[in-house]
């Protein structure tokens, strides 16, 4: 359980120096790289255009990331009776297991320490549960991370091309990169900074994947009406149309949920709980 909470702190300061690191990189490194092309006219360059493409993604990861802390789930310990709930059975954190009226996935968080209900998972490069509050803006946070780290791979492929004059036209040549950057560093054939970059460049690859493939499953998931934890426990899910599994995550008008990156559309389960 210690272990748990180191890594819920640990997991968001990791998150936030990456971020920090990836801006600094774009916007002191590769952007000011790609003015030196001098066949490009000042307006329609391509460092504006990616500068100001990885400034929409890189906001929208960060603003979904706020959201989904301070969207956080609300704590129904204090009275688990919702009125008009179905009967299921908490999980408690000293093990024990009781029978209240609530909501279904009602589940107890040991590490944010409270009740929470339609519980999906925790998330510990949060720090928070996500749940049925925030589980809109946990998907667009996977969807716009995912994105930048590719934008970032992208730019940091070029940048390291144009430097060290390596051809990526053969596939396996972004596999070989790493070793024979290694080597090359310690026999002091490449510097320092040329050597972060590149370990950068496989960063970037394992968080874009990361997100890209827990973002499919989320909308996987939402689309059947599921959470995670009812996967987990077994529990048996009503089929509904895929139409209404969306509009409880990102309301009625569900393709600009999905399209508007920060705007907070809201859903129909938020309303009704709300009135």
């Amino acid at each position: 359980m210690l272990a748990l909470k180191l890594l819920n702190v640990v997991a968001p300061a990791y998150f936030l120096c990456i971020s920090l690191v990836t801006f600094v990189l774009q916007l002191f490194l590769f952007v000011p790289s790609m003015f030196r092309d001098p066949s490009t006219t000042p307006l329609l360059s391509p460092a504006l255009l990616h500068g100001a493409l990885f400034l929409f993604l890189s906001a929208n990861a960060l603003g979904n990331y706020i959201l989904v802390i301070h969207n956080s789930p609300e704590d129904l310990g204090q009275c688990l009776n919702l009125g008009g709930g179905a009967e299921v059975v908490a999980d408690w954190s000293d093990g024990s297991r009781a029978t209240g009226s609530a909501l279904p996935s009602t589940h107890f968080c040991r590490l944010c320490a409270r009740v929470t209900q339609r519980h999906d998972h925790h998330c510990f490069f949060t720090g928070n549960c996500i749940g049925s509050r925030n589980m809109r803006n946990f998907i667009m946070f996977c969807l716009y991370t995912s994105l930048a780290c590719l934008d970032s791979l992208v730019a940091g492929v070029a940048y390291i091309s144009a430097v060290l004059s390596v051809s990526f036209a053969n596939p396996l040549a972004f596999l070989t990169l790493l070793p024979h950057s290694i080597s090359q560093f310690f026999s002091g054939a490449l510097l320092s900074s040329e050597m972060f970059v590149i370990l950068m460049l496989y960063l970037w690859l394992g968080i874009g994947l990361a997100c890209a493939g827990f973002c499919c499953h989320q909308m996987l998931l939402i689309l059947r009406g599921q959470t995670r934890y009812q996967v987990r426990k077994g529990m048996v899910v009503r089929a509904r149309p895929w139409r209404k599994n969306l509009q409880d995550v990102f309301g009625k008008r569900w393709l600009l949920g999905l399209l508007i990156p920060v705007l907070n559309v809201g859903s129909d389960y938020h309303r009704q709980k709300d009135k």
